[in-house]
């Protein structure tokens, strides 16, 4: 999985996130958006992201703290990436994809969101 189809899906299921790419041209339907070379080069920022939080469990607010400061955005989009986020590893993990680690991600998707969002307040 890459962060690409993440971000794809953010895009085309939460259309006004749009607003925060508009610098990236053309995302008018899923074609355009999964297509877009800003689209896939953004995209791949966002899994090394996530790997960051994941290798530093115990600061993650502190490794991502100038990640929120760039992205400046609302807290319910942060949470809709996160979702989808679950959603592309359940879509690429199959049958590997249990409840149970459905509960660890969407576990860790809290903190990652929290830490995010932890320089807005």
């Amino acid at each position: 999985m890459d962060g690409h189809d993440a971000l794809t899906r953010l895009l085309v299921v939460y259309p006004w996130t749009q607003r925060y790419f508009s610098s990236f041209g053309n995302l008018t339907n899923v074609s355009t958006i999964s297509g877009n070379t800003m689209v896939k080069a953004h995209g791949k920022k966002v899994l090394p992201a996530v790997g960051t939080a994941i290798h530093h469990l115990d600061d993650v607010k502190g490794h991502l703290k100038a990640l929120s400061k760039a992205h400046w955005i609302f807290i319910i989009y942060l949470q809709h990436l996160a979702d989808v986020l679950v959603v592309v590893l359940a879509s690429k993990s199959g049958s590997a994809f249990t409840p149970q680690v459905q509960a660890v991600w969407e576990k860790f998707n809290a903190v990652l969101v929290a830490a995010l969002s932890h320089g807005y307040f």
